[in-house]
């Protein structure tokens, strides 16, 4: 067996003991080529699309990933519709009501919202299949989390590529991603935030504490797995009703 064939088995196994990966009903192609590894397909949630990368990049002999995994969206929504969604979450977002934001439609650059004063920042959104890509300027790393979640959160997204530069630049810690994981919970309304605690170590996000419904315990978990630079998240929130 040649050594690439040997390294996709390898991580084949890997995917298939990984609970929260269902090859069986989202399979997945991959290819090596000089140390390079494409992964390509549909993946049932955030976990398992941050999963497969992060189990594929474990592999020795792998230099680099080409990632082309795309989430299943909860809802069959067109490009226009995605787009107006994320701008329209982004103009809601008091914490964004500095920023001027800027929207690609129809080949051109349009003005969703001037700054109502010296902007803090800029905020580019374009989607394309599904895909929401966001570029621009933003003052912290939680408000470049931020707006990642909130693109996250509008049902036809299949995946959030965030290309927002932060300055003046921030040094990124466990700190900041807890910061930020707090800070989604605490904008989600079905979510209480306050019963939930967050601790972070080398990007692993614990969450304890006690939530009241199953539905809650799973939505918290989701919200924590859509922020930007979390790779794994452990789950130790208890329910009782």
């Amino acid at each position: 067996m040649k050594p690439t064939e040997e390294m996709l088995r390898r991580m084949e196994a890997a995917f298939e003991r990984e609970p929260r990966i269902n090859l069986h009903a989202y399979p997945l192609q991959m290819e090596i080529d000089d140390g390079i590894l494409t992964l390509e397909g549909v993946t049932e949630s955030v976990a398992a699309k941050k999963l497969a990368l992060e189990l594929a990049a474990a592999e020795p002999g792998v230099a680099g990933i080409v990632d082309r995994l795309r989430v299943e969206p909860a809802e069959t929504m067109e490009d226009a519709d995605i787009r107006n969604h994320v701008c329209d979450a982004f103009v809601q977002e008091p914490a964004f009501a500095d920023y001027a934001i800027r929207a690609f439609s129809f080949g051109t650059w349009e003005t969703v919202r001037s700054a109502p004063r010296e902007p803090t920042g800029v905020m580019e959104v374009e989607v394309a299949d599904g895909i929401v890509t966001l570029n621009g300027t933003v003052g912290s790393l939680s408000h470049k989390r931020l707006a990642g979640v909130l693109a996250w959160w509008v049902p036809g997204s299949r995946d959030v590529v965030n290309g927002l530069e932060v300055s003046p630049p921030e040094e990124d810690n466990d700190d900041e991603v807890i910061d930020a994981v707090r800070l989604v919970l605490e904008k989600d309304p079905f979510v209480n935030a306050s019963q939930i605690r967050v601790s972070c170590r080398d990007c692993v996000v614990t969450l304890e504490g006690v939530v009241p419904k199953p539905k809650e315990k799973e939505m918290a978990e989701a919200d924590t797995w859509y922020v930007f630079g979390v790779d794994r998240v452990v789950n130790r929130l208890e329910v009782r009703e």
